[in-house]
């Protein structure tokens, strides 16, 4: 059965944290905006991130001064309008006999701390460390500086709701599976649950992320326009490993860092690795090697050391990288570069990429499509808060939400404030006591949240709901995972 057919100005294929951002921006300048996603929001690179927004500070080693002055000033721009998803996060450097010059890194550092203004993030210092570290004992000296750690598929999902609210059609589970030239524009078929429609647009993005070539090949539009490298990064989570709420930068004798970050209160978040990767991009994980790894470099550091059986959960993303011929992995650039493909009607493609600079990015590609698009509005983003940000002060949110729901849970109004902001209040709907939130699904999830994420934020399944919407996974147990999906299953018949 075909469904109706779709008219629309731009057509942009990915879901991740640059299509939604291309979207949003597009639709807020009056664009009819249709995006499709083969997967879930953010299911594929944009979610396995480290989670920091940040300047990117070893970036500055390859002199790349202006990616890292453009990263620290959208982490500024991100940090404050989206201070839900994004707060300010300390991270030491300690040093070891084979770690970098203690001088080049504190010139370094001052470097970071004033390639851009700073309002939300302090300034950088030395640090020593006491006997009440989480360190070996050897380590004594280091240094601290400030970036952001942030929800990176909540942003997505932020930047989805944004697009919409702008008159964006957002259309997960759909795929595009033909696209062919029209004398107007572009003519695509887009597929969900063995359904199709066609869809009329005069212009189309390609923000496929590590598939934006095979997208190119797949429909004969033409080769790659740059030579991506594809890198896999690579994570574990395990059992929290110290009480502060400090990450930490560790520095291996062969160049490479990976991060040690405090993770949703219960647990350690580290990494990532960065291996050359050719594998199936529907199907990434970690290698057992990558796991030795990171283990091998905590238990370098820390005084309480990992074993493999210590791991809890893994997960692994795929970056596509404008490959550098001779740069290894770790110094192949992260900047972007945005392409009009060379074909017979306007296709963008967007190429390389990363979290903290999507806004700008998709504020420059839409820029790309005002020959195509003269009538559309400037740029807005730079001072727009994302859907939940509108508010000054995480504290007086607080009172103000407490004030209205007091019996509910301290542990589920923090929860829900982080992750929703201001949103939270439409949560509880007309409930007036816990009773009336509906099913408890386990870990605070109840069925009022549940319906909230497939009504308002296109969740369909337990993975959506628990992994990447609210990252309750980690708590939940086979039989309460089991009862949550039959739930869904039941609601979505």
């Amino acid at each position: 059965m075909n469904q109706p057919e779709l008219d629309c100005d731009l057509l942009v294929i990915g879901g991740g944290i640059n299509g939604a951002g291309i979207a949003a921006d597009a639709a807020g300048r009056g664009l009819r905006v249709v995006l499709c996603e083969k997967s879930d929001l953010a299911a594929g690179t944009s979610w396995a991130s480290t989670k920091l927004i940040h300047g990117g500070l070893r970036y500055l080693e390859n002199y790349e001064f202006a990616l890292v002055r453009k990263s620290l000033q959208e982490r500024e721009v991100l940090a404050a309008v989206a201070p839900h998803l994004i707060r300010p996060l300390a991270i030491q450097i300690p040093q070891l006999p084979h770690s970098r010059n203690a001088l080049m890194i504190r010139a370094g550092l001052f470097l970071y701390d004033y390639l851009a203004h700073r309002r939300l993030f302090k300034a950088s210092r030395a640090v020593t460390l006491g006997t009440d570290s989480p360190l070996n004992l050897a380590i004594r000296k280091g240094f601290e500086y400030w970036d952001g750690f942030g929800d990176d598929a909540r942003l997505v999902v932020m930047n989805a709701l944004q697009a919409r609210r702008h008159g964006a059609e957002i259309l997960t589970r759909t795929e595009c599976t033909a696209l062919m030239p029209t004398v107007a524009g572009w003519q695509a078929t887009l597929t969900s649950a063995g359904q199709s429609r066609s869809v009329q647009c005069r212009a189309v993005v390609n923000a496929a992320g590590p598939w934006v070539d095979r997208l190119l090949e797949r429909f004969a539009l033409q080769q790659s326009a740059l030579p991506l490298r594809l890198v896999k990064g690579s994570h574990i989570i395990v059992p929290r490993l110290y009480a502060g709420e400090q990450a930490y930068l560790l520095q291996h004798h062969d160049g490479r860092v990976i991060f040690v970050i405090p993770y949703l209160h219960d647990f350690t978040l580290i990494g990532t690795t960065e291996v050359e990767y050719q594998g199936e991009l529907d199907d990434v994980g970690i290698s057992g090697d990558e796991i030795n790894y990171l283990i091998n470099m905590v238990n370098l550091y820390f005084k309480q050391p990992i074993e493999p059986a210590g791991v809890k959960f893994t997960y692994a993303g795929v970056r596509p990288l404008i490959d550098e011929a001779g740069e290894s992995a770790t110094r192949v650039s992260r900047d972007y570069q945005l392409k009009l493909e060379a074909v017979s009607q306007p296709l963008l493609t967007i190429y390389g990429g990363k979290i903290t600079t999507y806004r700008i990015l998709a504020e420059e590609a839409v820029d790309k499509l005002v020959d195509i698009f003269p009538a559309m509005k400037p740029a807005w983003t730079r001072n727009a808060s994302l859907p939940g940000g509108d508010f000054d002060n995480f504290e007086a949110l607080y009172r103000q939400f407490t004030a209205r729901f007091p019996w509910l849970d301290t542990e589920l109004r923090a929860r829900w404030l982080r992750q929703y902001g201001t949103l939270a209040f439409n949560l509880p709907g007309a409930a007036r006591n816990t009773d009336e939130l509906g099913i408890h699904f386990g870990q605070g999830l109840y069925q009022c949240e549940v319906d909230y994420l497939c009504e308002q934020e296109w969740a369909r399944n337990a993975e959506d709901i628990l992994l990447r919407r609210t990252k309750l996974l980690y708590w939940f147990d086979a039989g309460q995972q089991q009862a949550l999906t039959d739930y869904l299953h039941n609601r979505n018949r």
